[in-house]
Formats: C-alpha cells, structure tokens, sequence
C-alpha cells in the first residue's frame, strides 16, 4: 500500500484511496493551479527526495501547483502508482526512474496527456516523459578544494550509493576539486548498494576513517554519523547538513530541484510537453546548485581561493569536468 505524508496546514486527502495530501492553493497566485503528484521511492526525509519534495512543497506554498504525493514506493509498485496518479487527473508527474526505467516510460506512453518529469539516467521519451539529473558536482567540486586545504592525513573518503551516472559524477567533482588543490591525495570510494541505508553508510564511512581518512564525502545518510562518531569532519550532499552536525559537517554540496519543476511547469501550463532532458536546470548558473559551508570551520585561504573559483564557474569562465566514470 502506498505511503503518504501530510504537508502543511491546508492539506486534505486526495484520491479513491486516500493516497496522498494536496496543499489547497491561495487563488490571489492562479486560478486553477497545476496538478502534482510526486512519487518517492525512498521516505521524503531522505537526502535526494528532500530535495524534490520541498521544491513542490514550496510550489504549492507559493501557489503554483496543487501537490499530493507517496513515499516509500517499492519498486515493484512504482509504476502502479504512476498510473494511479494519472487516473486520478494529475497533470505532472515528478519521481524517479532510476529502479524502472523501462515500466515507467511505458506508463508515459499509455497516458501522452499526462506531463512526467523523472530523475532518470536514460533519455526523454516521447512527448511526455522528461528527464533530470541531480548535477551538484560542481558545488562538490568547490567543497573538494576546501576539504584538499584542511586534511592532515590527505586521504580523503567517499560514500555513495549505487554507482549509476549521477552518483559517479558527483563523487568524481569532489575528487577533481581535492586534487585541484591537494595533487598528492589519496582517495577512499565505498558504494553501499541502496539509495537509503544510513547504517550501512555508517559502517562504509568507519572502514574509510580506519584506512585512514580523515575527512568523508557524505553521498549518502549516514555518513556524517560515522565522522562524528570518530571527530573528524564532514561534507554533506544535496541539503545543508551543518543544521543537523554543526561541529562534524564543515560544507555541503547543494542541490536546488526548483529550477528544474519551474521549468516543467511553465512548459506542461503552455502544453509544451515535458519530453526534454531538463538535466541543464541543475547547473549552477541556473541556481541549480551551489556550496554552503560554515566560514568559522575552514582556513580563510581555502575560502579565498574557492570563491575565485566559484565565480569563475557562475560567470562561465571555469567549467567542471564531468565525468560519469566509476570511481575506484
């Protein structure tokens, strides 16, 4: 059965089984806002969905959209709930593909007036089914020039998730951002086989701080708990995790998923179709992405030389490479 959460203080359940809330809309910002659904395949605190969920939260907030959605959506009943949403008169559609990539373009096909916008490592299909890729290497990059100023031991370790594309690349811009500054270090990679296991991210990030490294790139949950547990430090992905470590976790590389739903709103309301690659809207001169770190815990000199840095990739003049190879 799918799992809901309830958003905000307007929220009211919507649907024939009571799968997920909506957020009711102010009519001063529309008349008749779009339709929503967003399906996570992990719980909605989960680093990535986090990200998505509080962009449509934020949509709806604002006025923008009507938003219900699902969390904890398996696999096996992804494309079930795909089609439920659809059923149920939802314009846009946002989630993740990665686990079913073939079902859910095969959902798409089946409803072509229904918008879906999916985190995928494939391509756009069709007229309806967009895709996005979580591009935050570059806010990984810069948090890699600081982290390759402040290590003792230069060996610097590395949690991720499963080693598909995106994964790879965000870890690769840490490296590269290190070794921008650091040419001699060594570098840790652990991968731990799911998108949402904050125990196991634990246990990875140990075995790297036990080989010796002595600050941890947190691509997963569970990360910083293990730099904390030990007193070394950490950087986070995708939120701000110095809120919830604030003596552990000294940057983080952000991701903005705000860009990307604008952008598939304003072509579903223009009946544009969404069967485009929106993958662009992640990169930092789009505000898809950036660095936040805590300026009291980094040497001012590694925050002079990555801010140059950072406005040479916000005026186009530096690019990060990106690169999709496993890391090993």
């Amino acid at each position: 059965m799918l799992k809901s959460g309830r958003i905000g203080r307007r929220g009211f359940l919507l649907g024939s089984a009571g799968v997920g809330l909506a957020l009711s809309m102010p009519r001063a910002f529309a008349q008749t806002p779009l339709k929503v659904a967003g399906i996570h395949a992990s719980p909605v605190e989960n680093a990535w969905n986090s990200r998505l969920h509080a962009a449509m939260v934020q949509a709806a907030e604002d006025g923008a959209i009507e938003y219900v959605f699902s969390e904890g959506v398996s696999g096996t009943d992804y494309a079930r709930a795909m089609r439920e949403y659809a059923e149920q008169g939802a314009q846009l559609i946002v989630g993740e593909a990665y686990a079913v990539e073939t079902e859910a373009r095969q959902v798409a096909a089946d409803y072509p007036d229904t918008m879906f916008l999916m985190g995928s490592s494939g391509e756009p299909t069709g007229d309806n089914f967009g895709t996005f890729g979580t591009w935050n290497h570059e806010g990984a990059y810069l948090a890699g020039m600081l982290a390759g100023k402040m290590s003792e031991s230069g060996i610097f370790g590395a949690v991720g998730a499963i080693p598909i594309p995106e994964v790879n690349m965000l870890i690769n811009g840490f490296r590269a951002g290190v070794d921008s500054v650091r040419p001699d270090a060594k570098h840790l990679i652990g991968f731990i086989g799911t998108f949402f296991d904050p125990p196991k991210a634990r246990e990875a990030g140990l075995a790297q701080i036990d080989a010796g490294a002595d600050i941890l790139f947190g691509e997963r949950i569970g990360t910083a708990d293990a730099a904390k547990e030990r007193g070394i430090k950490a950087i986070g992905s995708l939120t701000n995790y110095t809120e919830r470590y604030p003596e552990t976790v000294f940057a983080n590389a952000m991701w903005y998923f705000r860009p990307i739903l604008d952008a598939a709103i304003a072509d579903t309301e223009a009946k544009n179709g969404t069967g485009k690659n929106y993958t662009p809207y992640s990169m930092m001169q789009e505000g898809g992405n950036d660095i936040v770190f805590a300026e009291s815990m980094v040497p001012a000199e590694a925050v002079a030389a990555m801010e140059e840095r950072r406005a040479a990739i916000k005026a186009g003049e530096f690019e990060v490479v990106i690169d999709f190879t496993e890391p090993t």
